[in-house]
């Protein structure tokens, strides 16, 4: 006989972790709704962050359904995102300071936007995505990141 797990599809088996993590946290669509809205409202406001956003989005709304996308997949796993957010980053002018930055409104609004669990998740997954995206930049200016090095564009 055939174990029944092995007779799910694909999507099924995504639809049973994408529940698991939702009941585990919390989050839900609506809820990563309100955080990519909020995050990106301080974002724009934000003197360091704001003009860098601004010089590249002149529509947001299609960016904001695009990040919703995005954290969908990264927080509940339901793969909505398909894009390469390391190649529209690689070439930004921005540094460890830009990633810290980004990483504290982030964090900030998390909490104000989210239950502690749901915050707490989120923040994990922001934290290895700015990492990343920290090393895909320095790489682009031929400086490569050994372990717990930050770059500076200076």
């Amino acid at each position: 006989m055939s174990d029944p797990e092995e007779l799910r599809s694909g999507p099924e088996r995504r639809a049973e972790i994408t529940a698991e993590i939702a009941a585990r946290t919390g989050i839900t669509e609506a809820m990563i709704e309100r955080l990519v809205r909020a995050f990106y409202d301080k974002v724009r406001a934000d003197a360091v962050l704001g003009p860098i956003f601004e010089a590249r989005i002149k529509d947001w709304e299609p960016h904001l359904q695009r990040m919703f996308a995005f954290w969908s997949s990264v927080a509940l796993m339901t793969g909505r995102y398909h894009g390469t957010p390391m190649v529209k980053h690689m070439r930004l002018p921005v540094d460890a300071a830009h990633f810290d930055r980004w990483l504290g409104l982030f964090e900030e609004t998390a909490h104000q936007t989210c239950p502690p669990r749901a915050a707490q998740h989120f923040m994990e997954r922001a934290q290895r995505i700015a990492s990343s995206l920290e090393m895909g930049v320095a790489s682009t200016h031929g400086v490569i990141l050994g372990k717990g090095e930050r770059f500076s564009a200076q």
